[in-house]
């Protein structure tokens, strides 16, 4: 159950601001002293050699080079996720990329824009000079 809010008076809640007021402002020399010896012991275990940790080893393989090189397992997670939305949108393309690319290949923009002007025939490719 949690406490109605409404029948606390301004009396009740000026006698816990001065309750607050008279508190020690400092912590005591014994409780430093014990969160000092804590955070050096702390300190300390963070730089003391691991022992007989074993070394990681390196990747081994083309397989594992590559996967090196991209960034590890986060960056080939990402470039996946990429590659499959990239083969969705290509199967499954958004109809204004259907409106567009057909407007391109029909010659919507102009002749000059059409697939047919971009690629040279055949004939084209085996005429002298």
């Amino acid at each position: 159950m949690t406490a109605d809010v409404s029948k606390h008076t301004d009396q009740d809640l000026e006698a816990l601001f001065e309750a607050v007021r008279n508190e020690p402002a400092d912590a005591s020399p014994d409780l430093l002293a014990r969160v000092l010896a804590d955070a050096y012991d702390q300190q300390d275990a963070r730089t003391a050699p691991a022992g007989d940790a074993p070394a990681v080893a390196p990747p081994r393989g083309l397989p594992g080079r590559l996967l090196e090189m991209i960034g590890g397992w986060p960056a080939a997670a990402g470039l996946s996720a990429a590659v499959m939305a990239g083969l969705w949108i290509g199967y499954n393309p958004p109809e204004m990329l259907d409106d567009l690319t057909l407007a391109f290949l029909d010659g919507g923009y102009g002749a000059e824009l059409s697939i047919g002007a971009q690629m040279p025939a055949y004939d084209d490719l085996l005429a002298d000079g």
